[in-house]
């Protein structure tokens, strides 16, 4: 049975500050295990879908259309094309 901590607001903030480098390392290990079981990967490089290899050869797979900026908080509607 595990204790339970406590936690004053000092460590919560601690602990909330290092979940950008946690995120980070988890999503580069991903990135790692999927070249070592499949050998590719996909992944946005520079405005561009590519297939990277294991090898560290690229493929490209499409050029992705420019980001839109988005203000926090605000809503978009998606038009359907007709």
């Amino acid at each position: 049975m595990k204790r339970s901590i406590k936690m004053n607001e000092q460590s919560m903030q601690a602990m909330e500050a290092r979940i950008p480098e946690l995120a980070g390392n988890a999503v580069r290990r991903a990135y790692y295990q999927a070249l070592t079981t499949s050998g590719k990967v996909k992944e946005a490089v520079n405005g561009r879908l590519v297939e990277t290899s294991a090898d560290g050869s690229q493929r490209l797979i499409r050029t992705l259309r420019v980001p839109v900026a988005v203000v926090p908080g605000s809503k978009r509607v998606r038009v359907r094309a007709r």
